[in-house]
């Protein structure tokens, strides 16, 4: 195996792990939670889905910390690796704050939005209040995740992602039954297991800062220049899920069998897209270090391994999406109409898979690099194009198949952005600081 290959894995595997840790617990509150009745798991579908969005379009605190601490790793700057990490931190609080306080103060107007009945709004509104107070604690455990990835440590994310993931469980089963406490202690329990794993992942960087005699204070240039380098990576995230929200509501439009075929086929499309993402975060941390070291010859052969990488495991999980549809189907529907669309559409979701791949590397490459401005222009360029796409599927009467094959038109359109970029070299940037 080449010594390229091994670092990708060393990083990637752990990642995976790390990326998986996630669903799973949202799968965990959904089984114990579901047991409550019927209105507080929709309560649980309703505010989690607010939850997920506020939490998920601050990706970029992982994102952004990981290129800027790898490029400072890259450079032999170990001491300003970690300042520019405790950056990301303080950020990371201030925003967990004032969006803490926002959810709240807003969350039964949040909950209205999606018109639930009203015992479904209490149970949510309950649970969205509550979860609230552990958003500062998960976006810290984005950026301190990021600072890790960034120094080339994806290990010890994964252990405690792990061990928040079981904590979860056991927290959850003693609150909700064992104490009584219904959908709150659901809430309870996963906010404390998240506020652990959030502290100690920061104890983590802290000790490594106070070992380097890094700064722990905070520093109002620092978190400032934080914040403007993660504007372009929150347009890049608002695009994707602008995306995705738009083919749910094509979907919905299309009946309720399009859209429970469709709902089956993006929860596996979204799974396998965490083997890909696992990559895309190998890319980040080593396209950093390596512009940081200023090795432009290094990043590229780098970039086209990774690229082969993200290739061949799309094409895999594509066979592996088809290919075992018969085992796994049965276990989310049983209507014969829904599974006959299934089919249709994985067929579809596996062909696009290696596009899949190749954008989710790409992706990962370029962040790595700090060109967010570029993949912010390229995600609107995109979206801009996909969405007549995907409307076009309602104007001509088309189906769900119709509307997967638009999905990939969208991957497809994201491919030809990334590509032309990489190409070139604007993105080539070495040194310290981008």
């Amino acid at each position: 195996m080449k010594a390229q290959d091994r670092e990708i894995l060393r990083l990637a595997v752990p990642a995976f792990f790390a990326l998986v840790s996630e669903p799973l617990m949202l799968l965990a509150d959904s089984a114990i939670v579901g047991h409550l009745g019927t209105p507080q798991l929709a309560a649980l579908g309703v505010a989690g889905t607010i939850l997920q969005t506020l939490v998920g379009v601050c990706v970029f605190l992982a994102y952004g910390t990981t290129s800027a601490v790898a490029r400072r790793i890259g450079a032999g700057d170990h001491r300003g690796a970690l300042a520019q990490g405790i950056d990301g931190l303080w950020l990371a609080l201030l925003l967990g704050v004032v969006l803490a306080v926002a959810g709240l103060l807003l969350a039964p107007t949040a909950i209205a939005a999606f018109d639930p009945s009203p015992d479904v709004a209490d149970h949510a509104v309950t649970y969205l209040r509550i979860s609230c107070l552990g958003i500062p604690s998960m976006l810290l455990l984005l950026a301190a995740t990021g600072v890790l990835r960034g120094l080339q440590d994806t290990k010890t994310p994964m252990v405690v992602a792990i061990s928040a993931n079981l904590a979860n469980i056991g927290l959850n089963l003693l609150l909700v039954y064992g104490l009584d406490l219904d959908i709150a202690g659901s809430a309870l329990g996963t906010t404390i297991a998240q506020t652990a794993a959030g502290v100690a992942l920061v104890v983590v960087v802290v000790r490594g800062a106070r070992r380097d005699g890094a700064k722990l204070s905070p520093d109002r240039p620092g978190i400032v220049a934080s914040a403007q380098a993660s504007v372009p990576l929150v347009v890049r995230t608002l695009t994707l899920r602008v995306a995705i929200v738009l083919a749910t509501f094509v979907a919905t439009d299309l009946g309720t069998t399009s859209v429970a075929a469709h709902q089956v086929a993006f929860t596996l499309w979204s799974f396998l897209a965490l083997a890909l993402d696992a990559i895309a975060i190998a890319a980040q941390a080593l396209t950093g270090r390596a512009l940081g070291a200023g090795d432009v010859e290094g990043t590229r052969a780098i970039t086209r391994r990774m690229m082969w990488w993200g290739l061949v495991s799309g094409f895999v999980g594509g066979l592996v999406l088809w290919g075992l549809k018969g085992i796994y189907v049965p276990w989310f529907t049983e209507d014969p109409e829904v599974r006959h669309a299934l089919a249709a559409v994985l067929l579809v979701a596996a062909i696009w898979q290696p596009v899949n791949g190749v954008v989710f590397v790409l992706d990962g490459v370029l962040i790595g690099a700090g060109d967010g401005p570029y993949l912010a222009v390229a995600g609107v360029i995109a979206l801009v194009l996909y969405v007549p796409l995907a409307l076009s599927v309602l104007w001509f009467d088309g189906g769900v198949v119709a509307l997967w094959w638009a999905f990939g038109g969208f991957m497809l359109l994201r491919l030809i952005t990334l590509l032309t970029r990489e190409r070139r070299d604007a993105w080539l940037v070495t040194g310290a600081v981008r």
